[in-house]
């Protein structure tokens, strides 16, 4: 689709066939210019470049790039960190800790929430519901009835990471939570994915993801959207979030900034950003949105598995694609095997670049795959896995 934009990535990796674009994408032959220009303006303008570049004109322009794809309605609710971990803890950070708080998840966030999340529930100061997503078909059902109880957080993500199965209706089913609900919805494995028009729901609710995925920025590119008028204080702050105020006489209270600020860390190293604002210019320039990546992504997906079923591979099976064919699916097919870590070291040795969590393997499909990629794919995935 977009082959043209990543020869730098094409001339690295020879001739292996890399099927990770969940993971990683590779970086658009953009984001080096973009990359050197960040050293160019932290050569010349040293501290200054803070307020003149990056506070002046970078995060402005990186937060336009997020609401037009979010479909949100205030930019300025956009705060960026290096990592969604950062803002996890942010969040965790807002809630009243003199009693113990009560959170509702499900079993398959990403791993630093569910690790950070498992941490804090053996201290004994958090209670943690977890609702499993399988079955996929009564997942909405059993998360909404998990709903009317009390809770202090709710955190679930949009499209889950080990299977790729969406959760479509996010403003129905979270509309009836409370309004001193603190809601977190983890869109990392949809964001530039799938398309993504959050609207009056983000007025509501919190929302994560980066760059370092679909977005095709890297690493360092993190964003938390905050929900209207949000006057929350999180306890783990830093300078950044008040940073308007840095040469004013600080009061007794911990003062904090407007809109997003209050969600906004310490230094960090925003060479991220930039790299996001020259893939974002690219994809605007060839009119390219989340909703055309996706469809290009489906049809390669669909390529590859009537091959598959034409292979009749016993090692990896249709019937293994979690969830089953039909069902809402991101931007990845993942594969529930027995045998997972056998599959991916076969595939490995034939130049297949895939990745595996746990028990499942998954392939990612990107805009810089086509046609006769997935031909040459799935004849080396005949030869691996015969």
């Amino acid at each position: 689709m977009l082959s043209a934009g990543y020869g730098t990535f094409f001339a690295a990796i020879g001739d292996a066939l890399h099927v990770t674009a969940h993971s990683h994408h590779p970086w658009p032959d953009v984001t080096r210019a973009a990359h050197l220009q960040y050293w160019e303006d932290s050569a010349r303008l040293t501290n200054g470049k803070w307020q003149e570049k990056v506070f002046g004109e970078v995060v402005p322009e990186a937060q336009a790039h997020v609401a037009r794809h979010l479909a949100l309605g205030d930019a300025k609710r956009i705060a960026f960190a290096p990592n969604t971990h950062e803002f996890v803890t942010r969040l965790y950070s807002c809630l009243d800790w003199s009693r113990r708080p009560r959170v509702l998840t499900t079993t398959s966030e990403f791993h630093s929430f569910a690790r950070q999340t498992r941490r804090l529930e053996e201290t004994g100061r958090l209670e943690v519901a977890r609702v499993p997503v399988e079955p996929y078909a009564t997942f909405r059902a059993r998360f909404a009835a998990a709903l009317r109880a009390r809770h202090d957080l709710v955190f679930v993500s949009q499209v889950f990471f080990d299977s790729s199965f969406v959760v479509e209706g996010l403003d129905e089913l979270l509309a009836g939570v409370p309004a001193e609900t603190m809601v977190a919805v983890d869109g990392y494995h949809a964001f530039m994915a799938i398309p993504v028009a959050l609207g009056a729901l983000g007025d509501r609710i919190f929302y994560t993801a980066g760059g370092y995925k679909y977005a095709q920025a890297g690493e360092g590119a993190c964003f938390l959207s905050i929900p209207a008028d949000c006057t929350l204080r999180p306890a783990y702050t830093g300078w950044y979030s008040d940073f308007g105020r840095l040469s004013g006489a600080q009061g007794d209270a911990v003062g904090y900034g407007p809109a997003a600020m209050r969600f906004w860390g310490s230094t960090f190293d925003p060479s991220g950003l930039y790299r996001f604002n020259a893939v974002m210019r690219w994809l605007d320039g060839l009119g390219v949105t989340a909703r055309e990546i996706h469809a290009h992504v489906a049809a390669l997906e669909r390529r590859f598995l009537d091959g598959l079923a034409g292979a009749r591979l016993a090692r990896l099976p249709l019937t293994a694609l979690t969830p089953p064919a039909g069902a809402p699916r991101g931007n990845f097919l993942a594969f529930d095997l027995d045998a997972a870590e056998d599959v991916e070291q076969r595939l490995a040795a034939h130049g297949i670049l895939v990745d595996r969590r746990g028990h499942r393997v998954r392939f990612g499909f990107g805009v810089y795959h086509d046609a006769p990629f997935v031909d040459a794919l799935l004849a080396r995935v005949r030869a691996a896995l015969a």
